[in-house]
């Protein structure tokens, strides 16, 4: 059957007189393969931290953290409920100002939180004058309070930033002749709970027990402890002839931390028809291993940046962790961080957080030298990597973290804990067990992977909290 020049072939393509002169390409495919790709996955990161933390092998499945004794106790944050626009503390985490560590009268200290009056602090309002009389404990329920002194020539200088969960004052529990040594001043919106000495000694007369607990703690000794809370270790120096040298001994934590190795696992299941038959070009139990194990690496990161137990996130000490000055992460917010330790290796923080520091960086005409870790080139702050992790949080609010890490074992830093050599291992710290083929016809594997973190000493460790990265201005 002849075809007219312009009308259209069997296939819904026009054609000339002279007819097609070649294998059309959608009849071609029919009978070739494809050059294809391995299966592809958008959830895979740069993992950063678990590149660069040293790993230890842990042989017996739980790691010990051996410390010097250290009084520093009783110094965390305060905890509070809110019903509307009413905030209350809660009574048991009172415990954590140091005038009230070990009293545990449920009465006396529910009447306590009774006591403490909510109060509201526009930004700029002083809640605290320095040089004034400090009669006033004061619980930050939510907001941000600045800590201001005065330098050497008579200017302004910034102590610190208190924020949620902070506490000041707590002297005032013990004696009312003392004055504030800061001026204590809104730097946002901010609700305090507040506790006067007045109150305090009214409620004194109605609950022995409270004052004969105050009275007990004023009593105890002073103990010397160098600037880390732990025990000075007394020492001779500067001397001539035999004078008597003083003695000292090392005392150790009666009841030291130990890191368990954590676990993340899950089931692998794969049809045997798939594992008999679809393994050209390209093996599909390994495929779907492989993907598997990612996602478990993944997870692994998460774990050891938010895990309540052992996560990066929630075990920095409550003076490791600072606030930002006015939001966005600065470059005077990274110097105060990485001043809080020595030797800080690394600097982790969310993207959206290392373009909100750039842009600061920017506004600023400051341009840091990038570095070069493990092949790649990142940037820096100092001479310090700023790592990408994506798995620390940035909340509805647009907050976010910075972490702060001096890492290594014989640097009293922060370390990785896995096991290595396990049964059927797969790669370094995780293995492939095989389960069984059920009566369906599915074969099961059984992926794990064992690992935990370690802090060896509290400044091993710091975070830089809510810190804004949507500040576009």
């Amino acid at each position: 059957m002849s075809v007219d020049a312009g009308q259209e072939t069997a296939q819904g393509e026009p054609r000339d007189g002279q007819g097609r002169t070649s294998l059309d390409t959608a009849a071609a495919r029919n009978l070739a393969t494809t050059t294809k790709s391995a299966p592809q996955m958008q959830g895979i990161s740069s993992r950063w931290l678990l590149k660069v933390l040293p790993w230890v092998q842990v042989t017996a499945g739980t790691y010990r953290v051996n410390r010097r004794l250290s009084y520093a106790v009783g110094d965390g944050r305060v905890t509070f409920v809110k019903t509307g626009s009413e905030v209350r503390v809660i009574p048991r985490e009172l415990g954590e100002l140091a005038p009230l560590r070990s009293f545990d009268s449920d009465e006396g200290l529910t009447a306590l939180a009774d006591r403490f009056v909510q109060r509201e602090f526009e930004p700029g309002a002083v809640l605290a004058q320095a040089g004034q009389p400090a009669h006033t404990v004061y619980l930050i329920a939510h907001g941000k309070v600045e800590q201001l002194g005065e330098g050497p020539y008579g200017e302004q200088t910034r102590l610190g930033v208190l924020a949620d969960g902070d506490h000041f004052g707590a002297d005032a529990l013990l004696s009312g002749d003392g004055t504030w040594e800061f001026t204590a001043r809104a730097a946002a919106a901010t609700t305090v709970l507040a506790l006067t000495r007045a109150d305090l000694e009214a409620l004194q007369g109605r609950l022995p027990e409270l004052s004969e607990h105050l009275a007990a703690f004023r009593a105890l000794p002073k103990q010397r402890t160098n600037r880390r809370g732990e025990a000075d270790i007394e020492l001779t120096s500067g001397h001539k002839g035999e004078p008597a040298l003083h003695s000292t001994f090392v005392d150790y934590e009666v009841k030291p931390r130990e890191y368990e190795l954590s676990v993340a696992q899950t089931v692998l299941r794969v049809h045997t028809r798939v594992a008999d038959l679809y393994n050209e070009p390209m093996n599909q139990t390994e495929q779907q291993l492989k993907l598997t194990v990612e996602a478990l690496r993944e997870r692994q990161e998460h774990e050891m940046v938010n895990n309540p137990e052992f996560g990066l996130l929630h075990n920095a000490e409550y003076d490791q962790r600072i606030q930002p000055h006015a939001g966005p992460p600065l470059p005077d917010d990274f110097d105060e961080l990485i001043t809080r330790r020595r030797g800080t290796r690394f600097l982790f923080a969310h993207p959206r957080t290392i373009a909100a520091f750039g842009r600061e960086c920017t506004r600023r005409g400051i341009y840091p030298d990038p570095v070069e870790v493990a092949g790649s080139t990142v940037p820096a702050w100092r001479g310090i990597p700023i790592l990408s992790c994506n798995k620390i949080p940035v909340t509805a609010a647009r907050t976010s973290s910075v972490i702060a890490v001096r890492t290594g074992e014989d640097n009293q830093g922060v370390i990785g804990l896995n096991q290595t050599g396990l049964p059927d291992e797969y790669e370094p710290g995780l293995n492939v067990r095989f389960m069984g083929i059920d009566e369906k016809a599915v074969i099961s594997y059984l992926v794990s992977t064992y690992f935990s973190v370690a802090v060896l000493v509290p400044d091993a460790l710091g975070v830089l909290e809510n810190v804004n990265v949507a500040n576009w201005r």
